[in-house]
């Protein structure tokens, strides 16, 4: 009987302790990259909504403060805004006119929502697999607590 009792004991251990090593931790990573994603798509309709400004202005220059990191500000001039550079990754940076950097933008909104479907739905796949990890832990847990007899008819 305490063979039984150990043996169920280990398997226990092993489902908590894939639960927390592997599961969780993927979850976490899953959810991280996509609170990356929405931080980036916030990114972009912010420079949606800037390069609107500029048009609705209809203003040749701009005096503008730039983050140049840690939250330190300088003013900035720009004497033509008629092009913009945007950040296309890897450190790249592209010249548009606002016409063709909205355009960007709305194509980089619609991939980064897409991604994040993707990660929402890998999320809920690990949450589900955490959850039927769980239940099979419950019926560990009830299968030990059976008389010995009752257990035998079980397997």
């Amino acid at each position: 009987m305490t063979s039984g009792n150990n043996s169920s004991n280990e398997k226990v251990l092993q489902y908590e302790t894939f639960i927390n090593e592997v599961l969780k931790r993927d979850l976490q990573s899953v959810l991280e990259q996509r609170d990356g994603v929405y931080e980036k798509i916030a990114q972009y309709l912010q420079l949606k909504n800037t390069i609107k400004s500029i048009q609705e202005a209809d203003s040749k220059e701009l005096k503008t403060d730039v983050d140049i990191g840690c939250h330190f500000y300088v003013q900035a001039h720009v004497p033509d805004t008629s092009k913009i550079y945007v950040a296309v990754g890897y450190g790249f940076f592209v010249e548009f006119t606002h016409s063709e950097a909205l355009k960007f933008i709305e194509k980089k909104l619609n991939q980064l929502t897409e991604y994040t479907e993707v990660l929402t739905k890998d999320a809920a796949k690990i949450k589900a697999n955490i959850r039927m990890v769980l239940e099979g832990l419950r019926e560990l847990q009830s299968l030990k607590d059976l008389p010995e007899t009752s257990r035998r008819e079980v397997f």
